[in-house]
């Protein structure tokens, strides 16, 4: 578990759509999703910031909420269809791995974070990073979870 360490990242400024549904469905809606956005990307013009799909998400036992987004500059207004959000500065818990391995890459952080007494911060979204190459098969992907660290003493 090499390839996991806790990073700190800046506020995140994204422009993107999204997709709410039952858990069952976000695997095939998130493919299709990235698809949609990426058709409309070039609507984001000058703005983007990396070619990096970022996907926030957040869920509860009966659904979750799925984004498919880009960095950017700040703009005064997202194209039609699109929104715009700050995901704050936050530590994460991180591990690469690639668009076909994605479950192995959280089954790994997550044994990860339990080594190192590390909490899923609840009311935080976490974030796969697709870093999208069109001549790849297999993309990397970073997968980002927000964390609470706790002392010894057991205290935030």
């Amino acid at each position: 578990m090499d390839n996991c360490m806790l990073v700190s990242k800046p506020a995140l400024h994204l422009v993107g759509i999204s997709y709410s549904g039952p858990y069952s469905t976000i695997p095939d809606e998130a493919i299709r999703l990235q698809g949609e956005f990426q058709a409309r990307k070039h609507e984001l013009n000058d703005s983007v910031i990396s070619n990096a799909i970022y996907s926030p998400y957040y869920g509860n036992e009966a659904f979750a909420t799925y984004w498919a987004c880009c960095a950017v500059r700040r703009q005064e207004q997202a194209p039609k269809g699109m929104v715009q959000f700050t995901i704050p500065e936050r530590t994460y818990a991180l591990v690469s791995c690639t668009n076909k391995r994605i479950g192995e890459g959280y089954e790994q952080i997550f044994s990860w974070m339990r080594e190192h007494s590390l909490i899923k911060e609840e009311k935080a979204v976490a974030i796969e990073i697709y870093y999208v190459d069109e001549h790849l098969e297999e993309e990397q992907v970073e997968l980002l979870i927000p964390v609470v660290q706790h002392d010894r003493t057991g205290s935030q």
